[in-house]
């Protein structure tokens, strides 16, 4: 039985970090389903591809190596280039055309390595913009990042962000946010919102401003206490499981030390409003048909924007897809949530 009506979105998604992939060594990954070698060549240029050699099905990213700009099958040492055309058989005078290693498009932007991903391996159909906050732009200081493994879809967990009363009720926030603008063009979604912080000082008028680029990438800026832009990728492991990295920038406040504390405390409060939302997430039944309040967010106009990113049939069988039964977390709670965050810096 699945776990969603969903398969999984086409888009652009976070796969690493420039450093996750020093030149010359293969890494194993495992996302979108599918077994995964990422490598960076000689020349720097990053690759993902599939994970197994067509000769006899090795994974090239448990003992492959790379020369050069190839990578080289750690079962009988055919090579392959960036490309996916095999290159060499050692023990042979000829090559094998038909023996080709699917490989998707890479973009090495933002301080992120990006895949491009599509079940049927069309070509990107858009771009990733570069983030100038993200480049080195003299008024914003250095990353702090969080990362997350959440056992639910994307497109569960982005409701939230049309969800306005569930900051009241589940993060305790002085009020409920005013969603004042909520627009998409395409494979992009605006939404604009005015929020209340609570800080030691009192209660603080701020605004949290999102703009996304397909299911994968999201630009979220907070105002109000410190100007904070968190770069937000989410990328599917599989159908039902999502890796989430938040990547913050902080607009200086004087001097380092200063900016680095106060956007620590603000990342903090953010890791533990994800925290707060991670059992709700994982526990909640998707309904695609939910009795919604008048004054709830605009989830049918997200649900529309969402559906363009699914290449493969939805699924239509029922109305309600509950969650897999977990003995071990029948106690989780919001209030007991002890989901961790990986904090890092550059």
């Amino acid at each position: 039985m699945h776990r969603y009506p969903f398969p999984i979105p086409f888009g652009w998604f976070q796969v690493g970090y420039p450093e996750d992939f020093p030149i010359g060594q293969p890494k194993p990954l495992y996302y979108f389903g599918r077994h995964l070698v990422a490598w960076r060549d000689e020349s720097g240029e990053v690759h993902v591809q599939a994970a197994f050699c067509p000769h006899l099905g090795a994974h090239l990213g448990h003992g492959g190596t790379v020369e050069g700009c190839e990578i080289k099958c750690p079962f009988h040492g055919w090579k392959f280039d960036g490309t996916g055309a095999n290159t060499e058989i050692p023990y042979s005078e000829r090559t094998n055309r038909k023996a080709r290693i699917e490989t998707l498009p890479v973009l090495e932007r933002n301080g992120l390595v990006m895949a491009w991903y599509h079940p049927y391996g069309e070509p990107p159909r858009w771009d990733v913009p570069e983030i100038p906050e993200f480049g080195d732009h003299p008024d914003f200081s250095t990353v702090l990042r969080t990362d997350y493994r959440i056992d639910a879809c994307w497109q569960e967990m982005s409701e939230n962000g049309v969800d306005s009363a569930h900051f009241r009720y589940v993060h305790n926030t002085a009020s409920v946010p005013d969603i004042v603008h909520y627009e998409t063009d395409g494979h992009e979604s605006d939404m604009r919102s005015s929020q209340k912080f609570p800080t030691p000082r009192g209660v603080m008028e701020g605004r949290i401003d999102s703009h996304s680029y397909g299911p994968g990438i999201s630009l979220v800026w907070f105002t109000g206490i410190i100007d904070t832009v968190n770069l937000a990728c989410t990328t599917p492991i599989d159908a039902a499981r999502c890796d989430i990295r938040f990547n913050f920038r902080f607009r200086t406040m004087g001097d380092e030390k200063t900016t680095t504390n106060v956007g620590r405390a603000f990342v903090a409060e953010v890791d533990k409003q994800v925290r707060e939302d991670r059992p709700i997430w994982e526990h909640k039944a998707h309904l695609v048909r939910p009795a919604l309040a008048d004054n709830d967010g605009p989830f049918t106009k997200f649900r529309r924007w969402a559906s363009q990113f699914y290449a493969e049939p939805v699924g239509d069988e029922r109305l309600v897809y509950p969650p897999p039964y977990w003995e071990d977390r029948m106690d989780d709670a919001p209030a007991k949530s002890t989901a961790s965050a990986r904090h890092g810096g550059e």
